[in-house]
């Protein structure tokens, strides 16, 4: 049920949002040099690693100087950049990955192959299910990158303290995933793109 639903309706957003893709996709062009899209290798289910796809938010040769993106302080964001993270417009490209089966709607956000390095044999319970386009630790993380700033060791913190929080968060929805659960998931992680 669930991958019927997201070929489905990953398949009506992309042709529901094609202005609003294309216009982005100008912008951007506009904006900065480099390509529309941004290409990156996270770890997906059964630990396998997959490209994800994103606007491009950030200068080129950029992405690789600091793998945290550290709020609006962060140089390497372009003018654009910094409107299409906040309304979450850079991530509407992994409708395509949710289509070709990378992703799913719902599900724990795929991982830096660098930081799934870090996890203990336990978390790799977080590798057993699709990750997601949203997520229970992505709403209560929506603002992550306010919160890594602030911290004298963005990195360090990262890892000892927003990341084991991420992987409790991301075990209690597999034990307790169902189809209605990602709905509200899904609800509110629209309200708070919307509204916050």
């Amino acid at each position: 049920m669930k991958r019927a639903f997201d070929i489905t309706f990953s398949s009506l957003a992309l042709v529901l949002l094609a202005p609003l893709l294309l216009f982005t996709a100008f912008l951007i062009k506009l904006d900065s040099k480099g390509p529309v899209l941004f290409k990156q290798s996270r770890v997906g289910v059964n630990n396998e690693d997959f490209t994800i796809f994103k606007f491009r938010t950030m200068r080129i040769d950029t992405e690789n100087k600091n793998l945290l993106t550290l709020g609006d302080n962060d140089k390497r964001i372009t003018k654009q950049g910094f409107f299409l993270r906040k309304y979450k417009i850079d991530e509407l490209p992994q409708l395509i990955n949710i289509l070709l089966g990378d992703m799913s709607f719902v599900g724990p956000r795929p991982e830096l192959r660098h930081y799934v390095n870090y996890y203990s044999e336990s978390d790799q319970d977080i590798l057993s299910v699709k990750p997601g386009l949203t997520g229970l630790a992505s709403l209560k993380y929506r603002n992550e990158p306010e919160v890594l700033k602030l911290a004298e060791n963005p990195e360090l913190f990262y890892i000892q303290t927003i990341m084991p929080d991420k992987l409790k968060i991301n075990k209690e929805y597999i034990q307790n995933r169902s189809f209605f659960m990602d709905l509200k998931i899904l609800s509110q992680t629209f309200i708070k793109i919307v509204f916050d």
